[in-house]
C-alpha cells in the first residue's frame, strides 16, 4: 500500500487537483484530529484560493475512498486522520477537548480474549475513553 495520502488517492485513480495535493499534505502532517474548520484554516494559509466548501468534499471523497476514518467524540464535531495510521485507541478530556493517542498491550490482549470468549475472531476495534484530568494535591 502506498505510503502517503496522495499517492493512496492516485493509487485509486482519484483526481488529484493542485488544491486536494494541499488538503492532503495538511491531512499527512497533522498530529492532532483536525475538523473540517482546523484543515480548511491550515489549508488557506497555503492556498488562499481554496473555500471551504472545498475542504468538505474533498474530505468525504478521501473518507468514501477509505483514505480517511472520520472520528466523532460527542462534540459535534467530526474530525478526520489517516486511515492507514498505526493502530490506537482515544482518550479525550472533555474538559479541553484534546485527543490523546494510547496503545496499550492490556487492553488489546483483553479485547482478543473477550471476543475469543464470545465465539469471535476479532477483525477490528474502536476504543474511545471520555474523561477529566484529576485534581492534583499542592
Amino acid at each position: 500500500m502506498p505510503d502517503t495520502i496522495i499517492s493512496r488517492c492516485e493509487a485509486q485513480g482519484l483526481r488529484m487537483t493542485e488544491q486536494r495535493r494541499v488538503i492532503a499534505t495538511i491531512l499527512q502532517e497533522s498530529k492532532d484530529h483536525p475538523d473540517v474548520e482546523e484543515l480548511y484554516a491550515r489549508a488557506s494559509k497555503r492556498d488562499s484560493g481554496i473555500s471551504l466548501a472545498t475542504v468538505y468534499r474533498t474530505v468525504k471523497l478521501f473518507e468514501e475512498a477509505g483514505i480517511l476514518d472520520k472520528l466523532e467524540f460527542g462534540d459535534g464535531r467530526a474530525r478526520y486522520e489517516d486511515a492507514e495510521r498505526d493502530h490506537h485507541d482515544h482518550l479525550i478530556d472533555l474538559t479541553t477537548g484534546k485527543v490523546i493517542e494510547f496503545c496499550d498491550p492490556e487492553i488489546e490482549a483483553l479485547q482478543e480474549k473477550i471476543a475469543e470468549k464470545l465465539g469471535y475472531d476479532l477483525k477490528g476495534h474502536r476504543l474511545e475513553l471520555y474523561g477529566v484530568p484529576r485534581k492534583t494535591r499542592s
